[in-house]
């Protein structure tokens, strides 16, 4: 415990700091840390080179290496939600609750930040920007642990971070990385209350279901994704298969992709050939008996519904109608991401109302439920909870509130 306790410490003491500091300050110094990664940029690729050539070495699927990697064009996307994040406006210290009470007591509901944020995470080094961005805009310390996968990236990015944040109004200390890939480290933050306002998981099942099991600190969990893509019989089959296409291969290792395809009984004989023509080269096709009637592909088992692959691998089911697509997607859904294709507005509101996840789409790829898509710059993860923070996770989520209440002299009768 007492590595997560002097890190502990260092953030508690930040943590006075950055709660008051000026939206001026905040952003002068992402400002300084986007130009020291910039500044850093080959060291950075050099040392993610490393990571992916031992992820190489112990078997590690394409689909994870395309997580791990960064390249220039992802260093871009960095930069550039950093600078989206500047460019928001600051949630903290703002309310847009304010109400004087009939014996003249004004009271307003105020956004502060958390506190300390501790995140622990796989594969993606991104993770590492958006993760500690996100929280010095809200005026929150962290402290990140990513897997060991990555540890040579996320080593040279904090070094980056640090860097910048040493020539800027901000302390360094702020920030804090757990460089030990020990997993015991991992148990003592769960158990850290006295120095981590909040948990947050970003990762796979096992990671997610180990953090809820064992963390005595609240918890905000970044839920795993098995998403789903219901064509409905009214629906636009050309449109139908680029959304498909764009849903289920444009990046397989991710949280928001397509893992399970439903297709109405009444289009099934049209579409489903389309569909095979158009990933069979990509993806492995598993289907119920009906869709393995249509197309010559593998017959899907119950386990198959259920699985997030992050994989070049796609379950397919016919279904009878708009009610059954619903019940299938809550049954075997996580509440992450699903869409429907369809030129229906009575079927797309029924969809949209009635199917549990945090995003629910009509004629567009789950691959949008993505925190700079929306418009957060980055994000923290995508929460499937039912709790004041649900999808993904950017500014506003990360605060909580006070009322400050303004009186003359009242007392309670």
């Amino acid at each position: 415990m007492t590595y997560i306790k002097e890190k502990g410490k260092l953030l508690k003491h930040a943590e006075k700091q950055l709660s008051i500091a000026s939206t001026k300050d905040k952003n002068i110094a992402l400002e300084k840390i986007a130009q020291s990664i910039e500044n850093n940029r080959l060291e950075i690729l050099k040392a993610n080179e490393v990571d992916i050539k031992n992820g190489r070495d112990n078997n590690m699927s394409e689909a994870l290496i395309d997580r791990l990697a960064l390249d220039n064009n992802r260093l871009d996307s960095i930069l550039e939600g950093i600078n989206t994040v500047i460019k928001l406006p600051d949630p903290i210290w703002q309310s847009n609750k304010v109400w004087t009470l009939e014996n003249g007591l004004t009271i307003s509901q105020m956004a502060t930040p958390l506190g300390v944020i501790g995140i622990v995470y796989e594969s993606r080094p991104n993770v590492t920007v958006d993760a500690f961005s996100l929280a010095l805009k809200s005026g929150n310390c962290i402290i990140l642990r990513g897997s060991s996968s990555a540890i040579n990236s996320n080593k040279a990015l904090v070094k980056a971070i640090k860097e910048g944040l040493k020539t800027s109004p901000i302390s360094e200390d702020v920030v804090q990385f757990v460089e030990d890939t020990n997993r015991d480290l991992v148990l003592d933050m769960l158990k850290a209350n006295e120095y981590i306002d909040l948990i947050i998981p970003r990762g796979g099942r096992n990671l997610i279901q180990f953090v809820i099991n064992n963390s005595t600190v609240p918890t905000l969990q970044t839920g795993e994704g098995n998403c789903h893509l219901f064509i409905d019989e009214s629906a636009d089959l050309n449109k139908a298969v680029d959304i498909l296409v764009n849903a289920k291969t444009q990046r397989l290792g991710v949280c928001n992709a397509c893992e399970t395809l439903l297709v109405h009984e009444n289009i099934k004989d049209k579409f489903l050939p389309l569909a095979y023509d158009a990933i069979r080269d990509k993806i492995e096709l598993r289907g119920c008996t009906i869709t393995k009637e249509i197309i010559d592909i593998k017959l899907a088992t119950e386990e198959d519904y259920k699985e997030e692959y992050l994989d070049a691998i796609l379950a397919v089911k016919v279904v009878k109608d708009v009610e059954e697509a619903i019940n299938h997607i809550n049954k075997y859904g996580t509440k992450h991401s699903e869409a429907i294709v369809t030129e229906s507005l009575t079927n797309a509101n029924k969809f949209q109302r009635q199917v549990d996840a945090s995003s629910v789409y009509v004629n567009a790829s789950t691959r949008f439920t993505d925190g700079a898509e929306f418009g957060f710059g980055a994000e923290m993860g995508i929460s499937t909870q039912k709790i004041h923070a649900r999808g993904p996770v950017g500014l506003e989520q990360l605060t909580t509130y006070k009322y400050l209440v303004i009186g003359e002299g009242q007392i309670r009768e």
